[in-house]
Parts: structure tokens; sequence; C-alpha cells
């Protein structure tokens, strides 16, 4: 089976930052491209950001442009989340996803369980 397990969520004050982890397991992802999504009480399922693992091509989500910055690290088999400037409109679960071709597709093949991220006011 393959897992994706994120990490790095918490509490934290509006205008700080956070990183978020994500650790790929069971196979090699060098090939697959990552996202990044996020669901907050009473709304649906927002894309938030990818990366083509080894292309180094990045998209984001307009709300989070300018903030938040996806990254991978190839030797861990991990995928990074940068979170700045954080607001209290950023609370929710964020979500790791991985898949072969998912940015050109739309949909990816492997889902985390997320990490809980609470920003205050």
């Amino acid at each position: 089976q393959v897992q994706l397990v994120e990490s790095g969520g918490g509490l934290v004050q509006a205008g700080g930052s956070l990183r978020l982890s994500c650790a790929a397991s069971g196979r090699t992802f060098s090939r697959y491209d990552m996202g990044w999504f996020r669901q907050a009480p009473g709304k649906e399922r927002e894309f938030v950001a990818a990366t083509s693992w080894s292309g180094g091509s990045t998209y984001y989500g307009d709300s989070v442009k300018g903030r938040f910055t996806i990254s991978t690290a190839d030797a861990k088999n991990t995928v990074y989340l940068q979170m700045n400037s954080l607001r209290p409109e950023d609370t929710a679960v964020y979500v790791c996803a991985a898949g072969l071709a998912s940015i050109a597709k739309g949909s990816y093949d492997y889902w985390g369980q997320g990490t809980q991220v609470t920003v205050s006011s």
C-alpha cells in the first residue's frame, strides 16, 4: 500500500508560518505529481498547491499564491508546504495527494489522512 503521512500542522497566530510535511512510502515517487488540498468545515475541498516532483513545475491556488511554497526532498520522499502570512481563513485540514500525471488530469491516485492547521486571529 502507498502511504502518505502528513505532519507539521498545529495552532498558529495570524501572520505566522508553518511548514507541512508529507512523507511518502511504498513506491518510488520521482515521477509523481504531488499536491496539497485543504478542506474547512462547511466548505468544499480546495486546491492549494502542486508540483512535478522531478520537473520542478509548481502551481498554486489563487488564495495562497505568493504566501505558500511547495517543494520536494527526493532523498527523503517528502513534499513540503511552506505557509507564510497565515490568515484565519487558512484554517482547514490539509491533505497531501500523489499520482502520475495528476496535474494534467486534475485527479490524484493516493491521498493522506490530513493534518489540522488552525490560524487564530
